[in-house]
């Protein structure tokens, strides 16, 4: 049931709604959105203005789409529409003002998808003047005059200044083209006022012109301050001084009138209608009093100068000497330079020093003495005279500590051609100190630290090797002699030089088991570190310090993976790593196992000999064997045999005598084996037999040249049943299939193939 009304109210939605069916692709697509500023970008005032917006929209179906329109101006939304038509869509600026100045921008929203224009400024020029107004021409002082301003059809955010003269009175920011305030004039007189105004447009602002100039014209109150001081000449400190200060012609029906007595910043009295004031003179007293009158807004100042001559001068505090070390003698000396010889006799003017606890003696007017305290310490001078009292600046009295006995050490180390530093320091002294290098007693360089934490070093450089100096220092801070250090002997240590290898024994006489002594030496200043290494391992082989110039290591029982070169490296406190040549090493075999393989050798070669003689040894029975030639008879049955003795006289082919019989012939018969296991066999081949044939070498140029020495021809005689018959009708012919002369013969197969071919017999010459 469910499904069916589901199916059901699907169905009506769509019949009654068709254009709400959501369809899975996208029926429309904004092409693009034009923005454009009619007539121009550039326009006077009261111009009427077209922002046009264009949306290129394509589309499938034909229902009008729903477009918002949003219009921007400076990234601010100004308009917003929505409209179904395809038209273009205007944004009206009627009587366009300055304030309408700015950058526009369009954007279009349909079903969600938002597209926005370029932004295109608009500029509007010319503002209307402004005018100002007045409540009254006429104004007593102090009353506040009422001015408005306005900007006549002008619209946005504006500011006006109101101006008298060229000083700014008022300013006033509104949103409206009008504005009213209210403020004093300064004084009495005629006054010019005018006012000016801004609209304030992103990022700037564009001003107006001046407005209207009115006259305003301020009467002056009666009221006046009166001031009066006695004495007002010939003051003298200690001398006293009235001061009165009054109102002349105080209107009647006055709440708000106040009197003030001043003397620069500092207020003396003050009052409804005066203000008076006693005191008695000082030098610093002299200068400028005034008596202010103020009522509302109207201030009325009078003033008067005052002059008060000094009855003995501020006192002065010294000290000498200038300069004083903890626990010597020294004198403070309290002065006032000049007096009022008119007024005061210098007995009159006494001196007193401040602390008294400060432990020094009064020696006379102004004058005290005593020992300077190990601490520093504050002392202040006091000079009165007819109940004047006047004190002196502090003086801090800091008293210099002697210099301790300096301290001479040397920085780093001393290496020979290589500047190094000596230090000189004491534990205390005052600032600044001397100190100055002694080498065997004669001076060398002095340094003046003169800052906390400064270092007094010297550079020196040794060039010399072997050479011992003496060196001290002596520091100074004060006209006294000064200290010495401790002497210091400084040797240069030599850098490392000369690196030499010794191996032992001779390269030649190193050999398995025996021992090897690596013997290191240098030249320079010990302690020595010595490294010694071999090709291929990182690690060194053996690592001593040594107080000598020179070290050795042994290797004992030698092997072939003791094979190799060896080095080594030194160093010493002056830190130059040095390195020696690298001396191949090759360990021998041990002599036991060169008498060994010695032995085998021989033996092997005793062995080849007797091989090599049986071999010969065979070799010649064989040729004396093969002297004879045996054929055997092709058929087993037969116990006929054919031999034939081939004799030759210079070559080959030059036989003397060929005879064939076949009972009593040269051929010698090969005897017969029974229990040899071929001859059991029936053969189907003819029988070979192979001779050797002796050849004497040829003395004809034009025949086949052959080898020196005795060549060897084998013949192939071969037999067959078929040649029987051919044998009974000419008993002395046979076969020869195969020849070949024993040896190399490259120039008979070259030049002479017809060698290797089968040929008859001769026939023989009767």
């Amino acid at each position: 049931m469910g499904p069916l009304l589901l199916l059901t109210s699907t169905l009506l939605s769509s019949y009654l709604h068709p254009w709400r069916v959501v369809d899975a692709q996208k029926s429309f697509t904004i092409r693009g959105i034009t923005l454009s500023v009619e007539p121009s970008t550039d326009v006077t005032r009261d111009t009427n203005v077209t922002i046009r917006c264009q949306a290129i929209v394509s589309s499938s179906g034909h229902q009008p789409l729903s477009r918002e329109y949003t219009i921007y101006k400076d990234g601010i939304v100004v308009y917003t529409k929505t409209s179904s038509s395809s038209e273009d869509f205007l944004y009206q600026l009627y009587n366009a003002r300055v304030s309408n100045t700015g950058k526009y921008m369009c954007k279009v929203t349909i079903e969600g998808e938002q597209r926005q224009s370029e932004t295109k400024k608009l500029t509007v020029t010319g503002l209307s003047p402004p005018h100002l107004h007045i409540n009254n021409g006429v104004i007593s002082e102090g009353e506040e005059l009422t001015a408005s301003c306005t900007a006549p059809g002008e619209t946005g955010s504006i500011i006006f200044y109101f101006y008298e003269g060229s000083k700014e009175k008022r300013e006033e920011r509104v949103n409206t083209n009008h504005v009213e305030v209210s403020f004093p004039l300064s004084s009495s007189g005629i006054h010019k006022l005018y006012c000016v105004y801004t609209i304030l447009i992103t990022p700037d602002s564009i001003w107006s012109e001046k407005s209207n100039s009115v006259t305003v014209t301020v009467r002056e109150l009666p009221i006046t301050p009166v001031l009066e001081i006695f004495p007002l000449q010939d003051i003298y400190e200690g001398d006293r001084l009235d001061i009165f200060c009054t109102v002349k012609n105080v209107p009647r029906n006055t709440n708000n009138l106040d009197v003030y007595l001043s003397q620069g910043d500092q207020l003396l009295s003050s009052g409804i209608t005066e203000a008076n004031h006693s005191m008695t003179a000082l030098a610093k007293d002299s200068g400028e009093f005034e008596c202010r009158l103020q009522m509302g807004h109207v201030v009325k100042p009078v003033s008067k100068k005052v002059s008060v001559t000094e009855l003995f001068s501020v006192p002065t505090l010294t000290m000498s000497p200038a300069e004083v070390f903890q626990k010597e003698p020294m004198t403070l000396t309290c002065r006032s330079e000049s007096f009022a010889s008119e007024r005061l006799r210098r007995e009159e003017l006494t001196y007193s020093l401040d602390p008294p606890e400060s432990f020094l003696i009064p020696r006379g007017n102004g004058e005290f003495s005593g020992k300077a305290l190990p601490y520093e310490f504050n002392y202040t001078c006091t000079a009165q005279a007819k109940g004047i009292v006047k004190h002196s600046k502090t003086l801090t009295v800091h008293p210099r500590v002697s210099v301790s006995t300096p301290r001479i050490s040397v920085v780093g180390k001393a290496v020979l051609g290589r500047p190094f530093q000596i230090r000189c320091e004491s534990d205390f002294g005052s600032l600044p100190i001397n100190y100055t290098l002694l080498e065997n007693y004669d001076p060398l360089h002095t340094v003046i630290v003169k800052q906390p934490g400064q270092q007094a070093l010297f550079i020196v450089t040794f060039r010399h090797p072997g050479k011992t100096s003496k060196y001290m220092c002596e520091a100074k801070n004060s006209h006294k002699d000064g200290k010495l250090s401790e002497t210091v002997d400084i040797t240069a240590i030599e850098p490392l030089s000369q690196p030499l290898l010794t191996i032992i024994p001779t390269l030649s006489e190193i050999a398995e088991g025996t021992n090897l002594l690596l013997i290191c030496s240098v030249k320079g200043t010990p302690p020595v570190t010595f490294k010694i290494y071999r090709d291929g391992r990182d690690q060194p082989l053996f690592t001593t310090n040594s107080y000598d110039n020179n070290t050795s290591f042994e290797i004992r029982d030698l092997s072939k993976e003791d094979s190799g070169k060896y080095y080594f490296e030194a160093f010493n406190p002056a830190n130059n790593v040095i390195s020696s040549e690298h001396i191949h090493v090759e360990v021998q075999l041990a002599m036991w196992k060169k008498v060994v393989i010695g032995g085998f050798c021989l033996l092997a070669v005793s062995v080849l000999v007797v091989v090599l003689a049986l071999f010969f040894k065979s070799k010649r029975g064989k040729r004396e064997a093969a002297a004879e030639l045996s054929v055997k008879p092709s058929s087993p049955k037969s116990d006929d045999s054919l031999t034939v003795n081939l004799t030759h006289d210079t070559e080959v082919y030059n036989a003397a005598t060929v005879k064939v019989n076949r009972t009593d012939s040269v051929w010698s018969e090969r005897p017969p084996a029974d229990n040899d296991e071929e001859s059991s066999m029936v053969s189907h081949e003819p029988d070979v037999e192979y001779t050797e044939v002796v050849h004497p070498r040829s003395a004809d140029p034009a025949r086949v040249p052959l080898r020196k020495g005795t060549d060897t021809v084998y013949s192939e005689l071969q037999n067959s049943p078929h040649d029987a018959a051919a044998a009974d009708h000419h008993p002395y012919q046979g076969s020869v299939e195969y020849a070949e002369l024993n040896g190399e013969q490259p120039e008979i197969n070259k030049y002479h193939p017809e060698v290797n071919k089968c040929q008859d017999l001769p026939v023989p010459v009767d």
